[in-house]
């Protein structure tokens, strides 16, 4: 058995997921979006290509995710292309990048730009799940202008499933009456407030997977995992001969069947470690020690 079948599967739509993903940002440098220090293009390559080895069919990315001299999407086109049948490559719009790295926001005429970017880079005819993903200063504004123009991008073929990024109910509620909603992907770790717990757990009611990012990293989200641990995390760590990065990842897969991981990495090693959080078992005693989080009943 191996360890991705430990961990369990979702299915996004109709496209069955291994829960242990692949996170692209960090393929591209030792910090996201070109600063610290450029990673090795071979070696980067080297990482997808282990994942894939791994069971890994579930890679997370963006066309903004580049550097000055690597973008995430070409490197896994490089690597993994021709694409294995189950291989299933979410990516983000609204959110852009121009060539000099400013960040920008698409309108909605903008978006279909940004899907036929993507499909170009990853060498596609269409995308399997793409995410709108939501300014922090959204607020509680209306998303329906910029769903509806993936919707529409949706029924002309260009994308097979749609999901929200950085979302409340309210947008999630929005975007359901305008199209199907495949998966949320929000910031999510040990530590996440009460309101986030009670979201994570609608999602699975309602049959969408909820999708953590900076489930290990937790408050140093972009920057990675603070150097300072939080000690329940380390002892846990301890008690089960683990890391920290695999405690806070085998805590994320409990919060429910519909919790799908996507932790990035450039390091080989630190991948396969990674993975192998699939296999570890937290007790109740470990949840409580790491405050619990959400008690789901989804519905598949």
């Amino acid at each position: 058995m191996t360890t991705q079948t430990h961990a369990g599967t979702w299915r996004l739509g109709d496209l069955t997921v291994n829960r242990i993903g692949l996170g692209a940002m960090r393929l591209t440098g030792s910090a996201p979006f070109g600063r610290g220090t450029p990673a090795d293009r071979d070696r980067s390559i080297a990482v997808l290509r282990r994942a894939a080895d791994l069971g890994v069919n579930h890679i997370d990315t963006a066309a903004f995710y580049f550097s000055p001299t690597l973008s995430a999407n070409e490197l896994i086109n490089r690597a993994l292309s021709p694409y294995p049948d189950d291989l299933v490559i979410a990516t983000k719009v609204w959110a852009g990048r121009d060539p000099s790295g400013e960040w920008t926001w698409a309108t909605p005429p903008q978006l279909r730009g940004q899907v036929e970017e993507n499909l170009r880079q990853l060498g596609r005819d269409h995308l399997d799940v793409v995410n709108l993903r939501i300014p922090r200063s959204a607020g509680t504004a209306s998303i329906a202008e910029h769903f509806g123009a993936l919707a529409d991008l949706r029924e002309a073929g260009l994308v097979r499933h749609l999901g929200l990024s950085n979302a409340t109910p309210a947008h999630l509620a929005e975007a359901r009456a305008i199209a199907p909603v495949v998966c949320v992907q929000n910031p999510y770790s040990v530590g996440a407030s009460s309101g986030e717990q009670e979201f994570l757990r609608a999602c699975g009611e309602q049959g969408i997977a909820y999708v953590p990012f900076f489930a290990i990293a937790g408050a140093g989200r972009e920057r990675g995992a603070v150097a300072a641990e939080e000690e329940s995390v380390l002892a846990v760590a301890r008690a089960h001969g683990a890391t920290p990065a695999q405690v806070r990842l085998a805590w994320t897969l409990r919060q429910g069947p519909h919790v799908l991981a996507i932790p990035g990495t450039g390091d080989p090693d630190h991948l396969a470690e990674n993975v192998a959080a699939g296999r570890l078992r937290l007790s109740e005693a470990d949840l409580a020690r790491l405050g619990g989080g959400a008690d789901v009943t989804p519905r598949d």
